[in-house]
């Protein structure tokens, strides 16, 4: 058993973000709820956490399409940095499905899982691995 609660960052920027605060506290998750990539910038600074799960927003017509592939390219980065051994669990909806592999050729993502995401898929995930 490791010697500090395994940490999990919900990064929810939509009410589509499903709340799965039961599952967390069933699996002795810590969850840390924020409200957008700003604040998980800001968190990331005094915490490491072991998991992220966030949902992928594509960047149609601003710098995303450019420079960042979506919303999480600057929270991914700095993770690398941060938290480099944390498990990113991306949320997407179907239609914005076909952009992830573009971030997933960026930075490393443990599992994409299409919205909406059940209790079930979730906790496959979080199971199937250990986080570090």
């Amino acid at each position: 058993m490791a010697d500090r609660m395994t940490t999990l960052f919900s990064i929810i920027e939509s009410p589509n973000h499903p709340r799965f605060d039961a599952l967390y506290e069933r699996l002795g998750i810590s969850q840390v709820k924020l409200a957008s990539q700003r604040k998980a910038l800001q968190a990331l600074k005094s915490m490491t956490p072991d998991w992220i799960v966030a949902e992928f927003f594509y960047g149609f017509g601003n710098n995303y399409a450019g420079a960042n592939v979506s919303n999480l390219d600057v929270f991914l980065a700095a993770l690398r940095k941060q938290a480099p051994t944390a498990r990113t669990i991306v949320l997407v909806s179907k239609e914005q499905a076909q952009y992830v592999p573009r971030l997933a050729e960026r930075f490393r993502i443990h599992a994409v899982l299409t919205l909406p995401v059940t209790e079930a898929n979730l906790e496959a995930v979080l199971r199937a691995t250990e986080a570090p």
